[in-house]
């Protein structure tokens, strides 16, 4: 028997609903500090091992507040909504894990609200978003589906966004630039000079940024020629852009740099269909480091995001925001992967050695 089970009373021992007395007893807390730490109001009068205390007690003795009532004395539903373009890949399902993991420690629900176009404009998922919400995280990239939200005065935390956003009471990124700029100096570094960039054709700030920090990370190097390509965020759009980029007249380019692991699969399967090697003869780079990035051969070098953090934060931030606290923009770091996609060009003087990456 746990010391929470020995001091929890009797009848919750036999099976019926924890209380918030049930709970004080077994943190050793009152209930006004149980009512603090989960309404999330302890800070500065609750100690931090006292606040662990009464959440490690409630969630052993499986308490749950009377979220009802709350409501009706806060005013607040304990509800926020999660906006994004779509869920065609794990990266937003992760980043939903995320938020729902912070959000659940705090007693809230997140209701997820894909944009049903992918990116483009949606309809209000609730008649009256005010009242069924107490704010919103959306994705730069599903901006705009939030004109009903935006007009019902809801704090906005937005993700991936421009930092000047002045409709978002916050703003979380993941650094983009920088991985763009690993990326970019992992191929210089293995000998490419001939870049083409398979640019998502997307109205969004997060892949500007990638094309301007690859145009940046470029400028200081010698005989660097960088091409362009749009391409849809889908396996065939990025089929037929690598194709045109490689078969475009002029030099052929040496590697493909894709704005996402979906677009590097397609290009993939475009040098295979051209009778050229991966990476013998093309380099190809993805971005996000979603499970695709392990299913195509050789395996992809890719930028792996911290998506489910990045879901964290994004909550923490919106929760920082209701509970009446500034929340400073957060800019999560980025990893470059290098696996074997990726190895010097063939006019290159160590192409002789077996592709890079591990």
């Amino acid at each position: 028997m746990t010391s929470n089970e020995a001091t929890a009373p009797a009848s919750h021992r036999a099976g019926s609903r924890a209380t918030s007395r049930d709970v004080a007893r077994a943190a050793g807390v009152s209930q006004a500090a149980v009512s603090l730490v989960l309404g999330d109001k302890w800070r500065g009068r609750v100690s931090a091992g006292k606040a662990e205390a009464v959440r490690a007690a409630a969630r052993d003795l499986g308490y749950r507040p009377n979220l009802a009532a709350r409501s009706l004395r806060t005013g607040r539903t304990r509800t926020a909504l999660l906006v994004v373009p779509a869920l065609t890949t794990e990266f937003f399902a992760r980043v939903f894990t995320g938020a729902a993991r912070v959000a659940a420690d705090h007693d809230f629900g997140v209701v997820l609200y894909p944009s049903p176009e992918g990116t483009g404009p949606a309809r209000d998922p609730f008649d009256s978003a005010a009242a069924a919400l107490d704010g919103v995280i959306a994705s730069s990239m599903a901006a705009d589906a939030l004109a009903a939200l935006r007009t019902a005065g809801l704090p906005l935390v937005m993700l991936d966004s421009d930092p000047d956003d002045r409709a978002a009471f916050a703003v979380v990124n993941l650094d983009i630039a920088d991985g763009v700029r690993q990326l970019t100096t992992h191929l210089t570094g293995l000998g490419h000079r001939r870049i083409t960039h398979l640019a998502a054709d997307v109205d969004s700030w997060t892949f500007a940024v990638r094309a301007r920090a690859l145009t940046d990370a470029l400028a200081g190097v010698p005989d660097a020629t960088l091409r362009r390509q749009p391409t849809a965020l889908n396996v065939d759009a990025g089929l037929r852009a690598a194709h045109a980029a490689l078969t475009a007249p002029g030099p052929r380019p040496t590697a493909l740099l894709c704005d996402d692991d979906i677009i590097a699969a397609g290009a993939c399967k475009a040098v295979r269909r051209l009778g050229l090697r991966i990476p013998e003869d093309i380099s190809v780079t993805g971005f996000d480091d979603l499970a695709l990035a392990l299913a195509v051969e050789p395996e992809l070098t890719t930028v792996r995001l911290p998506a489910e953090e990045f879901g964290e934060a994004g909550m923490r931030a919106l929760l920082a925001v209701l509970d009446g606290t500034p929340a400073d923009a957060a800019t999560l770091p980025v990893t470059l992967v290098p696996r074997g996609s990726t190895a010097p060009p063939p006019d290159g003087a160590h192409n002789a050695a077996r592709p890079g990456g591990s």
